[in-house]
């Protein structure tokens, strides 16, 4: 599989991550490289769009962001 579409544009690497360049690569690899179907940004970015990802929303917090889109009616 190609990388995620959101890869090149993500705030959260570019942001969040980008002083701890090591833990950026292990959830690179793990969360975008390949299958990001267990990605918590992207199932946000699916339902709502780039625009409503919550800067601080790790991949690994699919639990968070199921919460965050039965809040906003997905």
């Amino acid at each position: 599989m190609a990388d995620c579409v959101c890869l090149p544009k993500c705030p959260f690497f570019f942001d969040k991550m980008s002083s701890m360049p090591a833990m950026a690569d292990i959830y690179k690899t793990n969360y975008c490289q390949g299958d990001n179907s267990n990605c918590a940004r992207y199932a946000v970015y699916c339902k709502m769009g780039s625009g409503s990802v919550p800067i601080g929303l790790f991949p690994n917090e699919t639990a968070k962001a199921e919460v965050f889109l039965a809040e906003n009616g997905f």
